[in-house]
């Protein structure tokens, strides 16, 4: 009895310490991200060549919180990341990425929607094509994608691909 009472124990051990080891690296992970944010941050705030106090002001975050950013300590909002990304005149999303609140994949569609949606150059309708166009490629598998690729080039050689003739 006393035997099996120890093994309880030893196991009862074990499963705490691998609850400690997958928090502890959960919380690498979030800290691994947030101390790039603050890095990468840092970078563009230098590249803009303002100082730490005019970006607080600018993005109209407190001066010691946005140093706690920028060193990693903090984690912020998608609302002061959005503050600090118009002060900085970059892309919010490129910041939500870092930040890990919006996935990389999300966000270039998004990204490259958006740029087609604020072109001056393009009409409604081609922009609303190009939209189109985008998504059936990022939408479907690669050998969809090389089909419609063929075909806005005109070197459709594969007859099993029905025209659609629907008006």
């Amino acid at each position: 009895m006393q035997h099996c009472l120890h093994l309880l124990t030893f196991a009862s051990t074990m499963v705490d310490m691998a609850k400690l080891q997958v928090t502890d690296g959960v919380k690498d992970t979030v800290k691994d991200t947030v101390g790039g944010l603050g890095e990468y941050l840092r970078e563009q705030r230098r590249q803009a060549q303002l100082s730490l106090r005019q970006l607080s002001e600018a993005a109209d975050v407190s001066n010691p919180y946005l140093s706690q950013i920028e060193r990693g300590l903090r984690r912020p909002s998608a609302e002061v990341l959005q503050q600090i990304a118009k002060a900085l005149r970059i892309s919010a999303e490129s910041l939500y990425v870092r930040a890990g609140i919006l996935d990389a994949d999300e966000s270039g569609a998004r990204m490259v929607e958006d740029a087609i949606a604020l072109d001056p150059l393009l009409t409604e309708r081609q922009k609303s094509a190009l939209v189109d166009i985008y998504r059936s490629f990022v939408g479907t598998d690669d050998a969809v994608g090389d089909v419609i690729a063929d075909e806005l080039s005109g070197q459709t050689e594969n007859t099993d691909v029905q025209e659609d003739t629907a008006p």
